[in-house]
């Protein structure tokens, strides 16, 4: 089994567009979102849900009322102005670092585990779907991207597939290094803007760093050719292989207005048969490690 990440340095390159293009070219394929934070393959997917977990991220301070004797140091020595003057726990405002609960002299607060989101498993008309939602305000996403990884893995080993394809999160941050582990390639999506060329560089370094063998899509490369060609020159020099150059196209906001992919919204156009191109180049070029 492959498994190939996409991802882009930056939001807006048209990352989850090509990905859910790529998808709808199979017939059967595990797909994971691993934008947990602010997810979006399911706008071009429409999954249905099959099953759904909880997902526990942190912790929660809890103070138990028969033990307390309400004699400040909770809330001397909270940092985050978690404890009520009723002492009762703000949800919001609690952090989990349980500083509380070890300095309580009555041992009358324990931490329990905090509700950050929620994983799924869905069907999709290319085949499964695996993704996330963390709630509002919520951290660790990066442990909530393993999950959503791990469950992937299990449901495509378990039906022998080629492919596994994961639409990660955009920037450099934990998401991002989450989703690259156990990555056999990167395939990063870029456009010829400064801040695309900049934040590819920096994506490149990170999947490098990890030895995730990285290629490139470069979407809307006519919209300037000028930066184009500087991201072929910087690509050529580190000897990495362009897969696709897409053009900016109207075709793809017509189909993003239906919610299909441009191969569902017009298979015979250009636009759709370059998509065709990149998944056959994707398949031979990645060797499984």
């Amino acid at each position: 089994m492959k498994e190939i990440l996409v991802i882009s340095g930056k939001g807006g390159t048209g990352k989850t567009t090509i990905t859910a293009a790529l998808a709808s070219l199979y017939r059967d394929i595990v797909v994971a979102d691993c934008d947990v934070d602010a997810p979006d393959l399911h706008i071009l997917l429409k999954p249905e849900i099959t099953e759904r977990e909880t997902f526990y991220g942190g912790k929660l301070a809890v103070i138990e009322r028969d033990k307390c004797t309400k004699c400040g140091k909770c809330r001397e020595l909270c940092q985050f102005d978690a404890v009520s003057g009723s002492y009762d726990i703000d949800a919001g405002s609690c952090e989990g670092c349980g500083v509380c609960g070890w300095n309580c002299p009555e041992k009358a607060i324990k931490m329990v585990q905090k509700k950050s989101g929620e994983s799924y498993i869905s069907g999709v008309r290319c085949g499964t779907m695996v993704h996330a939602l963390l709630d509002p305000g919520e951290e660790n996403s990066g442990k909530l991207v393993a999950e959503v990884k791990k469950k992937a893995k299990a449901l495509a080993a378990g039906r022998s597939s080629a492919i596994l394809l994961v639409d990660g999160p955009p920037g450099i941050g934990c998401p991002v290094i989450a989703s690259l582990g156990g990555a056999d390639t990167a395939l990063i999506v870029t456009e010829p803007s400064k801040s695309g060329i900049h934040d590819m560089e920096r994506v490149i370094n990170v999947a490098e760093h990890f030895k995730v063998p990285v290629k490139v899509i470069i979407n809307k490369f006519d919209i300037n050719r000028v930066n184009t060609g500087e991201i072929e020159k910087y690509l050529e020099k580190r000897k990495i292989e362009v897969l696709g150059k897409i053009p900016f196209s109207e075709k793809f906001d017509s189909a993003l207005k239906q919610a299909k992919t441009i191969n569902e919204f017009d298979p015979g156009c250009a636009e759709a048969k370059m998509v065709e191109e990149i998944k056959i180049r994707m398949e031979s070029g990645s060797q499984a490690r």
